[in-house]
């Protein structure tokens, strides 16, 4: 098990491989479909995502900014819906890290090696688990888009993932691809 620690660093990131497990204790950004449309609209973010990290998610979230908020679940959102932006993503904005679940494709993958960043998968289905790593809501940017869709700061403590795209062009999911449909042709 690998340790991942605020403020995350470059070299930290390209130690990272597929198939690393990594326990990431820090900032975290949430950032689903409305986040990545207007980044990719040209809108500036309204935080500084370098060398950052993203998690696909849209919170459930209790409280407002004057008592305080709680999250109550946090699972990862199916990452494929932000394929089209989330190398621009890496490029324009110097994000070291994307978490999600269900893998990502050949553009994004792309972008991991050209701008040395990782795709992390979380555990789907175990929203109120992963809700128990995240310490404190800091911030909340970009409320227009509505609660599960805006930008929530988030600080984690050994919030767990495991490697399935590396900066080095490993693919965990393609090597799953290619594997099953070499088992295919067997019954084909």
């Amino acid at each position: 098990m690998k340790k991942l620690d605020y403020p995350f660093k470059k070299e930290d990131i390209l130690d990272l491989r597929v198939g690393d497990m990594v326990l990431i204790t820090g900032k975290l950004f949430t950032g689903r479909d409305a986040v990545h449309k207007r980044l990719h609209d040209g809108v500036k973010s309204p935080v500084d995502l370098q060398n950052q990290i993203i998690y696909h998610c849209g919170p459930v979230v209790i409280g407002d900014k004057k008592k305080g908020f709680e999250v109550k679940a946090a699972g990862p959102t199916t990452s494929i819906r932000e394929e089209p932006y989330q190398w621009e993503v890496m490029r324009d904005y110097g994000i070291v890290g994307v978490i999600g679940k269900g893998g990502m494709g050949p553009k994004t993958l792309k972008g991991c090696s050209d701008y040395g960043c990782v795709y992390m998968h979380a555990i789907g289905g175990a929203a109120q688990v992963l809700a128990e790593k995240i310490k404190s809501v800091d911030n909340v940017y970009w409320e227009d888009l509505g609660s599960p869709e805006a930008i929530w700061e988030l600080t984690v403590e050994e919030f767990p993932v495991v490697i399935t795209m590396d900066a080095h062009g490993g693919s965990l999911h393609e090597k799953v691809q290619a594997s099953s449909e070499e088992e295919l042709k067997k019954y084909l």
